[in-house]
Order: structure tokens, then sequence, then C-alpha cells
């Protein structure tokens, strides 16, 4: 599928997004005042979209399940509460799928939406509705919206997040950094268990390898959480305390390699492998919706 096939851009106040949905709803770039804040590795006009886990770039969508799930240390399954064994790929399946699209309105966002198919039952045999909305609240905000619904008979396991990866030159890590409120530090062990909780400090430099592909779980409120890009001149705030939003569980920190020009910081909803763990798990009645809401804020930084 090629990236130029279904490209929607959104606009104002001399920002843009640009979005594919027939590819994932993946957002490919996120520019403010002509600069990027948003990775994307691959000509729009080029992109392949073939094999969505490596792209590298964008905000690629995780659902039904984030991260790596195991069963009897075999990835990639996960066993329901009547023990039957099901194949779901690592993050899900939402990045790998097309989703309509519906303008906002007044032209500043965009909501693309998926529905169970025969192409998600075999590994997820339920019923759903998952949207995600962009939209910017001004030229320097943007705000997104991840939406569950069951229109099901039988209660929906889910948990659900953002894989952002953020523009950054590898050789500005150095002076970079990510400031957090309270947490606990985990990481997933070769099995798909858990790891024992670390109490995290409040601030990492993104040279430290020692936070690549670590949860930084909160345990208190969920600000502040900002990522510092002094060498670009900006930050970008996450704010994750939204009305009506369900609790963010965690930020993942990672990037793939020492040469890699971008860092991801990524708000999760839950933990990998949660469908057996229980952290950060939602079980959704049926009949019922929710939102996991956030907003991103890009500042000036001297």
């Amino acid at each position: 599928m090629s990236s130029a096939a279904n490209v929607i851009e959104i606009q104002r106040d001399g920002a843009s997004i640009r979005l594919a949905p027939n590819a994932g709803g993946q957002l490919m770039t996120w520019r403010v005042g002509g600069k990027k804040i948003i990775h994307w590795s691959d000509p729009l006009d080029s992109a392949t979209w073939d094999n969505a886990a490596k792209i590298r770039g964008g905000n690629p969508l995780l659902f039904p399940f984030l991260g790596r799930h195991f069963v009897d240390g075999e990835i990639g399954k996960w066993r329901d509460p009547d023990g039957v064994v099901h194949e779901l790929a690592t993050h899900g399946f939402a990045r790998n799928l097309p989703f309509s699209a519906t303008r906002d309105a007044d032209g500043h966002g965009l909501r693309m939406t998926l529905v169970d198919s025969d192409a998600t039952r075999g590994g997820y045999p339920f019923a759903f509705r998952f949207e995600v909305a962009y939209r910017f609240v001004n030229g320097h905000t943007l705000e997104v919206e991840l939406t569950t619904s069951n229109p099901g008979e039988v209660a929906l396991p889910y948990y659900t997040g953002h894989h952002f990866y953020f523009d950054l030159p590898h050789d500005q890590r150095t002076q970079s950094s990510v400031e957090l409120p309270r947490t606990e530090r985990r990481h997933q062990l070769p099995d798909g268990a858990i790891s024992e909780p670390q109490t995290g400090q409040s601030r990492y430099t993104l040279d430290d390898p020692g936070i690549v592909d670590i949860f930084h779980c909160f345990t208190g409120p969920t600000e502040p959480v900002r990522l510092n890009l002094p060498g670009l001149k900006r930050s970008i705030g996450f704010e994750l305390n939204q009305p009506d939003s369900v609790p963010w569980y965690c930020v993942t920190t990672w990037t793939e390699k020492d040469s890699s020009d971008f860092y991801c910081v990524e708000p999760w909803i839950g933990l990998p492998d949660a469908i057996h763990n229980g952290r950060g798990l939602r079980w959704l009645a049926p009949g019922k919706t929710e939102t996991a809401l956030l907003r991103l804020v890009v500042a000036p930084l001297a």
C-alpha cells in the first residue's frame, strides 16, 4: 500500500499533521511552525506498509493489547478465562488494518474508526469499536483520544496505548531528558513476566541505556511528564490528567539503537501481558464505552 494513496492533512495556526487512515490509522507527521515534532523515516510517497512492525516513525496504535504476551513461554499467544489459547501479534492488530475516517466539522481534527471483522476475530473473538481522534486545540497543542466501545454481549478485555516517535538527532541525546512524576520502574523479563519495581527517578537523560524498554509506572499524579530537547529548542509536555479519561498506567521509554534519530515516549493504560498479570487490564462491560485522553503541548525551550 502506498502512503500517498490515502493521506489526510489537518492544519491549524501554522501546525499540521498527516494521517493515513487506511494504513492502521497511522499518525505520520506532526509539524509546528514547519519543524518536525514526530519522526518519519521514509518519504511520504514511498513508505512501505506491508510490515507495520518495521515502520520507524509516526504513532502506531497499540490495540487491543500492547506489548508482548506469552503462553508457556511462547510469544504472541494469550489465554482467556476459559483456558482457550488465542494467537495475537505483539502490540495487537490495529496498526495493520484500515480505519474509516471523518473530518471534524471545523477542519481541526480527524476521527478514525476500526470495528471487528474476520481479520480480527480469529485472535480476538469479540465485537468492538475502536476510535482514535486527533485534534488541534491550538497551533502548539494536539489532543489525542483513544475510545473503546463494546457493542457485544460479553465483557471486552483490552489495554491500549501509543507509540510516539519523537524527532531527535541521536547526537543530542546527552543534553536531552525526560522528566517524570513519582514512578516505579519495571521491565518485561524474557518469559513475559514483569520485573519487581524499582524506585524511579524524576529525570533521566536520553543517552541512558538503562531506560530503553523501561515502563515508568505512576504511583501518584501522572503529571508532569515532559520531554526536554534543548538542542531543538523545545519541550513536549504530556498532559495525562484529562477529565473523564481512564487512568494512564505508565509511560514507556524506548529507542532502537544508538544511531536512531528518534526517541519514543509512549503513554500506556496497562503493561505488557496484562491479559495474564492484570496490570492495567480493562474489562469493558457490554454496551459501555470509555476513553483514554491526553494532550501533547509543544513549548519553546531556551
